[in-house]
């Protein structure tokens, strides 16, 4: 009986046992076509629409290491930093592996200073407020009855570890712009050069609105800037002269959207900073913003494209820094303890471009 059994059990193994199905075949994509729409000349920025059919999505190789999977639109947009001849592919996919692909060859030429011609702008005038002094960038050399340098590296890196040394030569006008150029170029022991202009002992700023058009870099461990400093420095040091950071953005690490208003002081005694930040629905390298301030006896508000995102009430007595004059200050830096350091994805030259800077009382 027990043999029995077992030649049983061995028999429903048998009869319950099948040939496995060769693996299903997808039915692949079909008609793949994609359009290239180029950005304004010089900026190396392309959209992509792609098409067909019985996709599930999309992906796409730029051909300059960059790639993008996974669009379901089939639509990509992607921005080149060096000049060349690339070649796209765009891939079609019912699975990651199931896919059909098409190609082009195109050409990109970057403009080193690329100027874009769209974003926001601001007026030459406000209610209540009258223009009393502006500069706008035109001519040929920077205006040194406003503006004056500040050269070297400064304290430990100018107080932040930063890794550029601070010449004129990375400073110039171009077609009615002040760009401030980063060059990684070795240069009195660092590796990377750039420009920080200043009004200190020129033009003094207190209450009021300032305005400051520009279009700012993007890359890992640059750090762009304009911001104030009370006229007092001199005398009183760092913090307990006050400093209004007008506009600060840090690239890399999809921080390019972003930007910073902050103030820092000292409070009895001790440092003190408050700042907030807003997000743009695009990266801020990509056309040109208005960065602004609106201060007064009260308070100091912060705005982008003139959409408020921070205010502080300077009326207790810690913080009468605010009450007195300041300079301003236009910078870039490489580096520091706010960006980190460039990595093997930043590309060098890069420009804070600025259009004008406008005060009104």
């Amino acid at each position: 009986m027990k043999l029995r059994f077992l030649q049983f059990i061995l028999f429903l193994g048998l009869i319950g046992c099948t040939e496995p199905d060769s693996e299903q075949k997808l039915t692949l994509p079909a008609g793949l076509e994609f359009e290239i729409i180029y950005g304004q000349a010089g900026s190396g920025l392309i959209e992509i629409k792609s098409s067909a059919s019985l996709t599930n999505f999309f992906s796409a190789d730029f051909g300059d290491g960059s790639k993008i999977v996974n669009a379901v639109s089939g639509e990509f947009s992607h921005r080149y930093e060096k000049s060349g001849s690339y070649k796209i592919t765009v891939r079609a996919h019912v699975t990651t592996d199931q896919f059909i692909s098409a190609e082009q060859n195109i050409g990109i030429n970057i403009d080193p200073i690329f100027i874009p011609n769209s974003g926001a702008t601001s007026p030459l005038s406000y209610p209540g407020r009258t223009l009393v002094w502006q500069d706008e960038f035109d001519g040929t050399e920077l205006n040194l009855t406003n503006w004056t340098y500040d050269l070297g590296t400064g304290n430990n890196g100018w107080g932040n570890n930063e890794l550029q040394y601070y010449r004129t030569e990375n400073a110039s006008l171009y077609q009615g712009y002040l760009v401030i150029t980063a060059k990684k170029e070795a240069y009195q022991g660092k590796t990377y050069t750039s420009s920080r202009i200043k009004t200190a002992g020129l033009r003094s700023f207190q209450y009021g609105r300032v305005d400051v058009r520009a279009v700012v870099p993007e890359g890992q461990g640059l750090w762009a800037a304009a911001w104030m400093l009370g006229n007092n420095i001199g005398t009183v040091s760092w913090p307990r002269c006050g400093e209004i950071d007008i506009m600060e953005v840090v690239g890399g690490q999809g921080r390019e959207k972003t930007v910073l208003g902050t103030v820092h002081w000292d409070n009895n005694g001790t440092y003190a900073t408050f700042g907030a930040t807003r997000t743009n629905s695009t990266p801020l390298n990509e056309q040109f913003h208005v960065y602004s301030i609106e201060w007064n006896e009260q308070s100091i508000r912060w705005y982008l494209d003139d959409v408020q995102y921070h205010v502080i009430d300077i009326t207790p007595a810690e913080l009468n820094e605010f009450q007195k004059s300041f300079f301003m200050i236009l910078n870039l830096a490489v580096g520091g303890n706010l960006p980190g350091s460039p990595n093997e994805s930043t590309t060098f030259p890069k420009n804070l471009i600025v259009d004008y800077v406008r005060y009104f009382q």
